[in-house]
């Protein structure tokens, strides 16, 4: 899928329902492929393993954020990916955005970035994300124009507007 064929129209987010569990171990599942193909274990201790750290992934995101909004990201009516957001006080931030693999690098995330950066900007309030060091992510959030404001371990608490 190439972004110039990529209508915003095409893209949109519905809130994550009870039906949607198995979408977001499958999301959450792709992220962790590379590091998990490296580990001599089972199929079974990988799924094990995967789902822990998901509900583990899960109660933080809920215990830190609270009113964060869920949602399914959805490009042409099909489910591509998920997207939580805190709207905080001072800040809007990023808690998660992810996208199934073959679904990156298509100008889907990008479109969606830019809109919380446009309800950012209105609202007169910074974006930030934490990212891995090593997440090819942060291409795409240097090219939005996110700096990194602080560093914890391998996280990376990027920022919009730049500081």
């Amino acid at each position: 899928m190439s972004s110039q064929s990529l209508e915003p129209s095409s893209i949109t987010l519905r809130p994550v329902g009870p039906d949607d569990h198995n979408f977001l171990l499958e999301i959450y599942a792709s992220t962790r492929a590379e590091e998990l193909a490296l580990v001599p274990w089972t199929r079974e201790q990988r799924d094990i393993f995967v789902r822990s750290q998901f509900a583990a992934q899960q109660e933080h995101y809920v215990q830190k954020y609270p009113a964060a909004s869920h949602d399914i990201i959805l490009f042409e009516g099909r489910q591509v990916g998920r997207l939580y957001v805190a709207r905080l006080d001072q800040e809007i931030r990023i808690v998660d955005i992810t996208l199934l693999p073959r679904e990156r690098n298509a100008g889907i995330g990008s479109h969606l970035i830019r809109q919380l950066l446009d309800e950012a900007n209105r609202s007169g309030k910074v974006t930030r994300i934490y990212v891995e060091e090593f997440n090819p992510s942060l291409r795409l959030f240097d090219r939005l124009g996110f700096s990194p404001s602080e560093q914890h371990g391998i996280h990376l608490l990027l920022q919009w507007p730049g500081s």
